[in-house]
């Protein structure tokens, strides 16, 4: 299959490794990416707090410009921010009378229209619903049959759009993360917020949100995301928490398809695991890594 690609902001700074990993994944997988030409920046959270037409105008132009291919109709955006963003605006000009025209009467010098053609899938929708654990299984070489993971979905990619699984509940890593021969950790966290920005502006907030999440994965060799908020919220703030609630709450943080191409035989260079923050000594013995 043929998918446009959003890799938004995030992917080319702070979580460059998951731009490296899910291009690597894709390759794999044997699916082709074309990444959206001249696309900018949805606008974040930060759009939002300034004018809630910038905020829908600056993902809908990303969205006019993918429907230049017409031929390829996914667009998959691996950051839950973006995803969030990109699809509400899908959403919205289905929706809302006027919308759609208020919005094309913004790009008219740039001379591009949204017509509302494409559709937006996360990462994580076309990793479990595209393709599958059959699929995934089938590729891999290196079981991790050792290896304990807690499944973290964060927020943005489930909610308010409950696309692809349920966002008070939601199991779509989990025969994921068995195709690869992974145990998967019980816990009831997968779902529950990181603090998200909150980590900049209230951090005592979000520190207590990611603690609860860090003690709920005690047990676990690694917590695998899908979001480079949640992947920064989790792994940079370890150390800090683990002396505010006075135990060791070090552990592996990993995106997912970091993870789905280690089990396919690619090194730490080839996933950009060197880039993440968390990488424990233990799980790179029980994953085979040393």
């Amino acid at each position: 299959m043929k998918y446009q690609y959003y890799p938004g902001c995030s992917l080319e700074g702070t979580a460059i490794e998951y731009n490296i990993a899910t291009q690597a994944f894709m390759e794999a997988m044997g699916h082709k990416i074309l990444e959206i030409e001249d696309w900018t920046c949805c606008g974040a959270s930060a759009a939002e707090s300034v004018s809630s037409l910038l905020s829908l105008a600056l993902p809908a132009r990303v969205l006019a410009l993918a429907e230049k291919q017409e031929k390829i109709k996914d667009i998959l955006v691996p950051c839950s921010a973006c995803y969030l963003n990109l699809k509400k605006v899908e959403v919205k000009i289905q929706s809302e009378p006027g919308l759609l025209e208020t919005l094309n009467s913004l790009f008219e010098e740039e001379e591009i229209r949204l017509k509302g053609s494409v559709k937006v899938r996360h990462l994580l929708d076309v990793i479990s619903t595209d393709m599958g654990p059959a699929q995934i299984a089938a590729r891999v070489k290196e079981k991790f049959e050792n290896l304990s993971i807690a499944p973290y979905y964060g927020c943005q990619c489930l909610r308010p759009y409950a696309v692809f699984d349920n966002p008070e509940a939601p199991i779509s890593m989990v025969p994921v993360l068995k195709a690869v021969g992974a145990d998967v950790h019980p816990w009831e966290m997968g779902g529950k917020c990181c603090g998200a920005s909150h980590m900049n502006t209230k951090m005592d907030v979000a520190l207590e949100l990611v603690g609860g999440i860090l003690k709920g994965a005690k047990g676990a060799d690694a917590i695998v995301t899908v979001c480079p908020m949640c992947q920064m919220n989790l792994e940079a703030y370890q150390k800090k928490i683990s002396r505010l609630q006075g135990e060791d709450l070090n552990i592996s943080i990993l995106y997912l398809p970091q993870l789905l191409c280690l089990a396919f035989g690619l090194s730490e260079k080839d996933v950009g695991l060197d880039k993440n923050l968390s990488i424990t000594a233990g799980f790179r013995k029980k994953a085979g890594l040393m």
